[in-house]
């Protein structure tokens, strides 16, 4: 069990590592922004480059955040019945929803956006916008995200099972607003 829980706690680092990266994303969508709103109504001049890459910020954060996210257990959640179990009970439902919603869902986002990634890197897929953006970049945000999200998924299955064993806390016990 030792050696699982050093590969969650690598995991662990991998997501914490790209999520507080992820978050220096909102900076620069912010001042790219500010930047193009002043361009545009500042100096009459605009470039749809300018409004693509927001967008792709925009989504990178959201995408490479989602692992980050879960570790901290950020993630929404009906909390009407789950917080009022014990953390035995809670931990058998996180294992449930791990193993029969996260981890296939995360599979299959991974499987289904991996070939359009692929396609639109040999093509060299540019948006159809006048002075756009290349398209793989943003593509590969897609399946990178899902398997850190899925990667993080299997780092919490570890650390419950962990916990059901005696070898360990419940992680999570704090919302993010609290850590």
């Amino acid at each position: 069990m030792k050696s699982w829980i050093r590969i969650a706690k690598a995991i662990d680092t991998l997501n914490e590592r790209i999520g507080r990266g992820a978050c220096w994303l909102v900076l620069v969508v912010t001042l790219i922004s500010a930047a193009n709103a002043l361009s545009r109504y500042g100096l009459g001049m605009s470039s749809n480059a300018w409004l693509e890459i927001q967008w792709y910020l925009f989504g990178a954060i959201f995408l490479l955040a989602a692992g980050f996210t879960l570790k901290h257990n950020g993630h929404v959640r009906i909390d009407v019945l789950y917080g009022r179990w014990s953390p035995r009970v809670r931990a058998w439902i996180d294992l449930f929803g791990t193993i029969a919603f996260l981890l296939p869902l995360c599979t299959l986002m991974v499987w289904l956006s991996w070939h359009g990634f692929i396609e639109s890197l040999q093509r060299q897929e540019i948006s159809a916008d006048a002075g756009g953006l290349l398209r793989w970049p943003v593509r590969l945000l897609i399946p990178l995200g899902f398997a850190l999200l899925g990667l993080q998924g299997v780092a919490e299955f570890i650390k419950r099972v962990a916990f059901l064993r005696g070898q360990g806390t419940l992680p999570h016990e704090s919302p993010l607003e609290e850590v």
